[in-house]
């Protein structure tokens, strides 16, 4: 839980704001009560993207859904507005750390925990089933345990089980890690995607451990749909219905009902000693604000008196919700786990899944992510405990102004090559071998594709490059700047003064952009684009400048490498790496 910033309104609706409890990828989530008493959790859509016609969809979607699950295990919707901007939603504030959090920072779940856990969230999902949703992003940050039991949050990419579309064009909803093999292969999303995502979060659970690895997405994205997952030190029995429940065939996956029956539990899960400390591991909630004022949750006079006529309308956008009946469901249940070894991951340079996303002309683009830590999109409308809403603060440098170029003075051993799969090579889907790279403050997206048409990975011209920190947000929560600057390597070194290739293989950081703050150069959300040979350049130690070469100066595997730059010229590590496949003419 964190404290309102002078920006935060400090009334949303008919509700006073009380505190802020995390953010995600469409907006902010707050802590706030109702005119009655009442504590609510309210999501607000980001102003950024209220003119987006899929954030929109995909938010009034999220608002359906909750009213049309009133389930015991979900946080319940309360109020809503979805006529004019502002846009939110406020359903029933649940207290509890999420499992993601209580996980991290109390270890793995003892054996009949975890056993009682995998129960609960069982029926937690059939209960979900039953309304004929699937909520398609479960996951540790997406269950919180409160003191009755575990429930499920985050709605935002929730569909009926008739409907299958994409989230985003071309993008497979879920998290990396979670998201079943058919999601992430054919966008085949029905209940046993469900079931797949049950078993990795009770991997995670039971071990302490990303459930597939950590990594760059489509590292682990490879994992699931080709390698096991990781239940080392899990004892025999829950370990292999953990592995059944995951399944590389969701037509062998187990119901819910057989999950639930094989746990076997005999108690509540509320009634488990361990369960029982971690979800009363919260931060203690103010319950008014005189309370969150003496909190310093709210800033001085930030929550001065209403007017005389208060309540009002509740600004513009305010339509009170109608709330269907309570429909009851089952009491939660339950699970076991054991000591546990690292597990050594194999590939460690892995060829990119179809996890592709199409753009403008219809190329087909992988998109890549580093990330630290799999915390996916975070935030919650019922967000309990005190996860962070934020990243942590960058370093001094990043603070000062960037130089109008980096200078072409080190030796960076990336290289991308195109996929020996003739099926992968027509989508232009490759890999990247980086060697002394650094992971960047948060997940970092990007692409490397044909700039003016549709050849697959084939770059005939120009090639587009784009790139963005996935959630809008925390731009606007994080006030250094943070620079990019991209370098497009030829597969061979030029000579500067011919543009030709030499036979040798190249070693230098390539033609570079400017360097941009990549939070300044946001686009509502999307991404910061760049255009090869024509925003790109050479500066040498020397202080010589060459234009860049064009493509067909040297065809074969061109490496795209995106550099943080911090202070100088020199002052520069590489943070990522993709590429495309120029063709001979």
């Amino acid at each position: 839980m964190d404290a309102l910033k002078d920006r935060d309104p400090a009334h949303i609706g008919a509700y006073t704001l009380l505190a802020r409890l995390g953010a995600g990828g469409m907006g902010q989530v707050y802590l706030a009560r109702s005119p009655g008493g009442r504590l609510v959790a309210i999501k607000v859509i980001r102003d950024e993207i209220t003119d987006h016609p899929e954030a929109l969809a995909r938010f009034r979607r999220e608002v359906e859904t909750v009213r049309a699950v009133r389930s015991a295990y979900t946080a319940n919707l309360i109020d809503a507005s979805l006529d004019a901007a502002p846009y939110w939603l406020a359903t029933e504030y649940v207290s509890g750390p999420t499992l993601g959090k209580a996980v991290g920072e109390r270890g793995a779940l003892p054996g009949e925990s975890a056993r009682r856990l995998f129960a609960a969230l069982a029926e937690a999902l059939a209960s979900v089933h039953g309304y004929g949703v699937t909520h398609r992003d479960l996951k540790p940050q997406n269950v919180i345990l409160s003191p009755r039991g575990p429930l499920l949050i985050d709605f935002g990419i929730a569909r009926g089980a008739a409907d299958t579309a994409l989230t985003q064009t071309g993008l497979a909803p879920g998290t990396p890690g979670y998201t079943a093999p058919e999601v992430l292969t054919s966008n085949q999303v029905g209940a046993a995607a469900d079931v797949f995502a049950l078993g990795a979060t009770l991997a995670y659970a039971a071990t302490g451990r990303p459930p597939f690895g950590s990594g760059p997405t489509h590292a682990v994205s490879y994992r699931v749909v080709h390698e096991d997952i990781d239940v080392e030190g899990v004892v025999p029995e829950l370990a292999a219905l953990i592995e059944e429940c995951v399944a590389k065939d969701p037509a062998e996956r187990p119901g819910l009902d057989a999950v639930i029956a094989r746990c076997a539990v005999s108690s509540a899960l509320a009634d488990d000693p361990f369960y029982g400390r971690l979800s009363s591991d919260v931060a203690a909630v103010p319950q008014d604000l005189g309370a969150a004022v003496a909190a310093g949750l709210v800033p001085p006079g930030h929550g001065a008196p209403r007017p005389p006529d208060y309540p009002p309308t509740a600004g513009p956008g305010y339509v009170p919700t109608a709330v269907p009946a309570y429909v009851p469901t089952l009491a939660p249940s339950a699970p076991t786990a054991a000591p546990q070894r690292r597990r050594i991951w194999r590939t460690p340079w892995i060829v990119a899944l179809a996890v592709a996303v199409v753009v403008g002309t219809g190329t087909a683009v992988a998109l890549r992510t580093l990330q630290n830590g799999q915390e996916g999109e975070g935030g919650s409308q019922a967000r309990g405990g005190g996860e962070p809403a934020s990243p942590s603060a960058s370093s001094s440098a990043a603070t000062q102004k960037a130089p109008e170029y980096i200078v072409n003075n080190q030796n960076i051993r990336a290289f991308w090559t195109l996929s020996p799969d003739p099926y992968e090579a027509a989508e232009g889907r490759g890999e990247c071998k980086q060697v002394g790279a650094v992971s960047p403050p948060m997940e970092l997206q990007y692409s490397a594709t044909d700039a003016d048409g549709a050849d697959g990975g084939n770059v005939r011209e120009r090639a587009k490059v784009s790139f963005r920190f996935k959630y809008a947000d925390l731009a606007s929560q994080r006030p250094d700047p943070y620079y990019v600057a991209v370098g497009v390597k030829p597969p061979h070194d030029i000579d500067p003064d011919t543009g030709q290739p030499y036979k040798v293989e190249s070693k230098g950081i390539g033609y570079t952009s400017k360097p941009l703050d990549i939070f300044t150069h946001w686009k509502d959300g999307g991404y910061v684009d760049l255009v090869y040979p024509d925003d790109f350049q050479e500066h040498t130690a020397a202080g010589r400048k060459y234009d860049a070469i064009p493509v067909a100066n040297d065809p074969g595997d061109w490496t795209v490498v995106f550099y943080h730059v911090k202070g100088s010229p020199t002052d520069y590590e590489s943070i990522g790496c993709d590429g495309f496949r120029v063709g001979s003419s």
